[in-house]
């Protein structure tokens, strides 16, 4: 998929590659959804179809958290990017807070989490124009709309692969 240059299509992008994804999801039997059967995100470990899960709501509850802290007043200068205590080049590491974080989350409370979250960054993509989400740098040299992206439509793409590929193993 091309990246997405405009509102329309983040829009398109998120809601494509989320429905395939959940196909992709509907075809894990629920006796496997917490086996350690996919690579996990730290190089030489392990990780459940529900850490896979974590790890995407995780990435989605924090695009959101950066943005609730902007309408708070913060500068984003002062906003912790990935998130407090942890940095870009240690993202295991934050993917391992993700899952433990979820837990205690079957597959089923994780996935109508995660389509709370998708669906409220929708509405935030929504509540902005082109030219905010693509007419400047908002993260370093990043848009808005490439760092949702970022944190969206591509990892839901990478999720569904990596499913794809563990089923086709099976």
């Amino acid at each position: 998929m091309a990246i997405p240059n405009s509102k329309q299509e983040l829009i398109d992008a998120i809601d494509g590659s989320y429905a395939k994804l959940l196909q992709e999801l509907a075809q894990v039997p629920p006796s496997l959804a917490r086996a350690p059967v996919l690579e996990g995100h730290v190089k030489g470990t392990r990780m459940s179809v529900c850490d896979l899960l974590a790890y995407l709501l995780g990435w989605n509850v924090l695009v959101l958290h950066w943005h609730a802290q902007l309408r708070d007043g913060r500068r984003i200068e002062d906003i912790a990017f990935p998130a407090e205590g942890f940095t870009w080049n240690a993202l295991g590491k934050l993917a391992q807070r993700f899952y433990a974080d979820y837990a205690e989350l079957g597959m089923d409370a994780l996935l109508q989490r995660l389509d709370v979250a998708k669906n409220q960054l929708l509405a935030l993509v929504e509540a902005h124009d082109d030219a905010q989400l693509y007419g400047q740098p908002w993260y370093t040299h990043y848009t808005m709309g490439r760092m949702i992206q970022f944190n969206t439509s591509s990892p839901y793409a990478n999720a569904r692969t990596r499913l794809r590929a563990w089923r086709k193993t099976r």
